[in-house]
């Protein structure tokens, strides 16, 4: 059954750059495929009313998260790098809005809300409900989440729009659970966009 979008919904795209994707420092496996996905969703979105919100790490070179600053990840979407920038597969329509995260080399800032502006955006857009896919499903994703959920939005997951890090086996899975414990429910692209 297909799910009906409107003017207060509004679809987060969570970090679908270059350095997350495959031949990034930071890669997951499926964000090629998670791009080409979202880019579908994300035009489907517009063509509906809704509104596109695209987050991307725009990190300083001295950011804590690096290993050489000692934190636990590869050096990854530096600012004004070509891993920073946007999947060339992820087609954002027109009037999307743009969300950088991670500027301050203090803090991880894995949501989307983290230290940015994208709550003030949604709620004056008066936005009710979120949907949201990207990489990767147990950071920066399931932070985005939370917040969401924490800051009275409707959270929905959409389950075939996004992918691990997997460090651990079964991560995506235990992050998706804990989601969806937290008050998220899941969707999937067919039921949003339908045939």
């Amino acid at each position: 059954m297909r799910l009906k979008i409107g003017s207060n919904d509004a679809l987060i795209v969570v970090d679908v750059q270059n350095d997350f994707c495959p031949g990034g420092n930071a890669a997951v496996e499926d964000g090629d495929a998670v791009a080409r996905k979202i880019s579908d969703l994300a035009l489907n979105f517009r063509s509906h009313d809704g509104r596109v919100f695209a987050t991307q790490d725009w990190h300083p070179t001295n950011h804590q998260s690096f290993v050489e600053n000692g934190g636990i990840w590869p050096t990854h979407c530096v600012r004004g790098s070509q891993g920073a920038e946007f999947h060339s597969e992820l087609k954002l329509p027109v009037g999307s809005g743009i969300i950088r995260k991670g500027e301050d080399p203090g803090t991880d800032a894995y949501s989307g809300f983290d230290g940015t502006t994208l709550s003030s955006h949604l709620e004056r857009l008066d936005v009710k409900r979120v949907f949201v896919g990207g990489l990767s499903t147990e950071y920066a994703v399931q932070h985005t989440v939370y917040d969401a959920l924490q800051k009275g939005f409707a959270a929905f997951v959409v389950t075939d729009a996004i992918s691990a890090v997997n460090a651990n086996p079964d991560d995506d899975q235990r992050a998706l659970d804990t989601m969806l414990a937290s008050g998220a429910k899941p969707v999937t692209t067919q039921e949003l966009i339908g045939e």
